[in-house]
């Protein structure tokens, strides 16, 4: 159950099969079937538990209970009160220094999906669409906002710290020199 309820956590929206989940955990269908339902009864019956399981279109999701909705319509509301989360100061980073850059592109450096943090950067005001890529498709182009430079007390992008010169070759230390640089740089900022 603790490795199940782990692999929807980090799965979110997108949740995982009864399949998935016997390949992930190398379960027997009765097992993921048995424990599948004990946690849907375990969030059902705890009176203090802000989530519960549900099976939406073949799959198994962790979800917030309806009796929260109202609180958790106000977060949704006021998003500027919600620190930056570590995938989003990523692609934050990404996008201040490539500009402007697809949502491909990104997940390319990232070698992670980036739908939410890009979602949650363009409600702060902090990146916005720029334009479209040409070719198939015609993919958004991401960029930095007047807000960013705000937040940031930059005048110019051009005021940002420069890369280090040198070379890189793999994706992941792509993201890790991107990250370290720019949390370096405005570590006293808060966002």
């Amino acid at each position: 159950m603790s490795k199940i309820e782990s692999l929807l956590f980090v799965t979110g929206d997108e949740g995982l099969s009864a399949k998935q989940i016997e390949n992930l955990t190398d379960a027997t269908p009765w097992e993921v079937k048995d424990a599948l339902t004990k946690l849907q009864e375990d969030y059902v019956n705890s009176k203090v538990r802000g989530i519960e399981l549900k099976e939406l279109a073949g799959t198994y999701q962790l979800i917030s209970k309806k009796q929260n909705a109202e609180t958790i319509q106000r977060l949704v509301d006021n998003p500027t009160t919600q620190p930056l989360s570590q995938a989003s100061l990523e692609v934050l980073a990404i996008v201040a220094y490539k500009q402007p850059i697809t949502r491909i592109e990104i997940e390319d450096l990232r070698g992670v999906k980036s739908e939410r943090p890009l979602h949650t950067l363009s409600l702060k005001g902090l990146i916005q669409e720029v334009g479209r890529a040409e070719g198939t498709g015609r993919a958004i182009l991401y960029g930095t906002t007047k807000e960013f430079l705000n937040v940031f007390a930059l005048n110019d992008i051009h005021e940002l710290p420069p890369l280090p010169e040198t070379e890189v070759n793999d994706e992941e230390d792509q993201t890790d020199l991107f990250m370290t640089k720019f949390q370096e740089t405005f570590s006293e900022q808060k966002v």
